[in-house]
């Protein structure tokens, strides 16, 4: 895979086909390779780039947690862009992934064309609420200090112990990038101006009010509920996810 090196840290990133740019950012815990059943079918139309966030797949691994964060993944994003000299691409992203996605438009519109948002959650707006999200983000880290990759073991399909290094990075990046510290991006919903695809696995239950909840807030936006699909509807209906995604970057 190719790479870019920001401040020392190598992130990894894939390219594939050719035509618009298309960048998707996978789930907390999961890799680029959750994108493999897109890469046949929607490479004939766009220009994929999949990349592992930090302490995920085969990027770095870095020592020091504060360079998992927000900031850094957003800037990460936008790396990889300028490397591949594109100006301006669709972004989207699976969960974590998503909510990085509508981050990085929060930080610079002018590089978005369209969004994909993905069995996601914005943010929270109750502080009760946020602090109960940040809890369950501790537990994580502490899982994966306990337990190794084996607190992958029976997990969603995405999470594939086999993907990642080890699991040092996904206590950090469950402490630095799945915590929460305000609620800047669920407040920015209503200012997002690109066309903007909301999808969620039928099954995906935690999300769905989330995804309505978007779906009134972002005025531009269309959602959409795929039968049969959990949370990673991606994997779960790969070929109702290609079609629709290709009928939204195409119109």
């Amino acid at each position: 895979m190719p790479q870019i090196n920001r401040n020392g840290v190598k992130i990894n990133f894939d390219t594939y086909g050719s035509g618009p740019a298309l960048l998707l950012t996978h789930g907390f815990s999961a890799s680029s390779k959750m994108w493999d059943d897109q890469i046949d079918t929607l490479s004939k139309y766009f220009t994929l780039i999949f990349w592992d966030m930090r302490g995920h797949g085969q990027t770095d691994y870095p020592n020091d947690e504060n360079l998992y964060n927000e900031k850094e993944t957003i800037e990460d994003i936008k790396g990889i862009l300028n490397e591949l000299r594109i100006e301006k691409a669709s972004i989207g992203g699976m969960s974590l992934g998503g909510y990085m996605s509508l981050a990085f438009y929060y930080k610079y519109p002018e590089m978005v064309e369209k969004l994909l948002i993905i069995d996601t959650g914005p943010g929270f707006k109750n502080t009760e609420a946020r602090e109960s999200w940040n809890n369950y983000a501790l537990k994580q880290a502490k899982k994966f200090e306990d337990l190794g990759l084996d607190g992958l073991k029976g997990k969603s399909k995405e999470m594939n112990p086999k993907n990642h290094k080890n699991a040092k990075g996904l206590v950090y990046a469950a402490k630095g990038m799945l915590t929460q510290k305000d609620d800047r991006i669920i407040n920015e919903l209503p200012n997002i101006k690109v066309p903007t695809l909301i999808i969620v696995g039928e099954n995906d239950k935690p999300f769905l009010a989330a995804a309505d909840y978007m779906e009134k807030k972002i005025k531009s936006s269309k959602k959409i509920i795929i039968k049969d699909a959990g949370h990673a509807v991606n994997i779960d209906q790969p070929h109702v996810f290609n079609e629709e995604i290709q009928k939204f970057l195409i119109s």
